[in-house]
């Protein structure tokens, strides 16, 4: 069995896509511990317990890894009922990578028709993810973008948040490698800044002195 303080990656094992709003999922809507979902998640216990406190991922949306087809219900009910138990990957649960042509996408009317509610999802689940990644991973303009941030879609009042992967607007490791390119450049800006505050309060100290 395999050591519930160790991070899946750790152990060179496959963790499942958008691990940590999968993390989010099970704390939500099952009774699992939180090392089976910290070891099935790729994540330490301590962090699954600082996603359950609301001390991390706030504003992040549950994804469900039985709807993704990333487990089974019975696999999950397994585990439930054995505390020692441990969540197994299906095997099919990765998406296989898809060359994408050069030009311009077609994207069927049902597509279409989901775009300002995935809009909404990424706007919403994902304040960080910038107007440039929406737009590649939908395949809309920022000008859509814009309506849907200030409510001034014609259509606002009826629409849905609905993860755009869902849809087959983007595949789910698409959307995770965006999720995480986000947050790394927000982290990137939020030690930019903290470094800048330390300047200026470096300067203002020396200038009083």
């Amino acid at each position: 069995m395999a050591n519930p303080e160790t991070p899946a990656k750790a152990q060179g094992k496959t963790s499942p896509l958008m691990p940590k709003a999968t993390a989010v999922w099970l704390i939500d809507n099952t009774a699992l511990t939180f090392a089976q979902i910290a070891e099935f998640c790729a994540l330490h216990p301590l962090e699954v317990q600082s996603i359950a406190d609301g001390e991390t991922v706030v504003g992040i949306t549950g994804v469900d890894p039985v709807r993704n087809r990333q487990i089974t219900q019975q696999e999950l009910e397994r585990c439930i009922d054995d505390p020692n138990a441990r969540l197994q990957l299906m095997e099919t649960a990765l998406p296989v990578p898809q060359k994408r042509v050069q030009g311009p996408r077609y994207t069927p009317l049902v597509k279409r028709v989901a775009k300002p509610d995935a809009i909404l999802w990424c706007l919403k689940s994902y304040p960080d993810l910038q107007d440039a990644q929406i737009i590649r991973l939908i395949g809309t303009t920022k000008t859509m973008i814009n309506t849907i941030r200030t409510r001034s879609h014609w259509n606002m009042r009826n629409l849905q948040p609905r993860n755009p992967a869902d849809f087959g607007l983007c595949t789910y490791s698409e959307l995770q490698r965006a999720v995480e390119q986000a947050e790394r450049t927000k982290k990137r800006e939020r030690e930019e800044q903290a470094r800048k505050e330390k300047a200026k309060a470096a300067r203002t100290l020396a200038a009083e002195g």
